[in-house]
């Protein structure tokens, strides 16, 4: 079978804006991809809230850096086919970076972890990668929120196109999360369920030609 690593942040963890807790299991994305995938394989999620790609954020008892925690999230489900890695959203935070070009190049530095990674398993296989452009903030009356992510609505309207020529450039997969699901008004940042499940259905014939099947 089949192995696919999803590894983000509160949108792959499932941070619902209306209640403050979590999607069911089955509305997450990777369960919704896992399902359309019939069996064939297993998609493992590690969502982290508030994880930025490659920067340090001191405001949490956990680490958020997803370059440094992602090394042991490929050692921890190795041997991986696939990964899927879908952040930034986070980095668009003033005092964590502010700006897409900062997520893009932590984008960069988690690409070439992927690529350097040896799972220790006996070969020298290295997992296909699939980036995905998280879709962009909104506008919100939530004034926490809000203030969180000054100036981010503009900057994270930047990170697809930004994505999309780092894939080309580095010759990995690339999926534009915002041709399909949008950002919910209610806090700017997160997803309903519908939007939620948007995401893992319209990976399932990008994951299914990535990985053969």
């Amino acid at each position: 079978m089949k192995t696919v690593l999803a590894y983000g942040d509160s949108l792959t963890w499932g941070s619902d804006a209306e209640t403050g807790g979590r999607h069911a299991f089955d509305d997450l994305w990777p369960s919704v991809l896992q399902a359309g995938l019939n069996g064939k394989a297993r998609v493992f999620a590690d969502g982290l809230r508030g994880r930025t790609t490659a920067y340090d954020e001191h405001l949490a008892d956990c680490d958020r850096n997803g370059a440094r925690t992602l090394p042991t999230s490929l050692y921890t489900h190795a041997p991986l086919d696939l990964v899927i890695i879908m952040l930034g959203a986070n980095d668009m935070k003033p005092h964590i970076a502010g700006t897409a070009i900062a997520a893009m190049q932590g984008m960069r530095r988690l690409i070439s972890i992927v690529k350097n990674h040896n799972p220790g398993t006996g070969d020298d296989s290295r997992p296909d990668l699939l980036i995905v452009a998280p879709p962009p903030l909104c506008e919100t009356a939530d004034p926490e929120f809000a203030g969180m992510f000054a100036g981010g609505i503009k900057q994270s309207q930047m990170l697809s196109s930004l994505y999309a020529d780092l894939a080309d450039e580095q010759g990995v997969g690339f999926f534009d999360a915002s041709s399909v699901a949008e950002t919910t008004p209610i806090d700017g940042v997160h997803l309903d369920a519908a939007n939620t499940r948007a995401i893992g259905k319209a990976l399932i014939p990008v994951t299914t030609v990535m990985l053969g099947l």
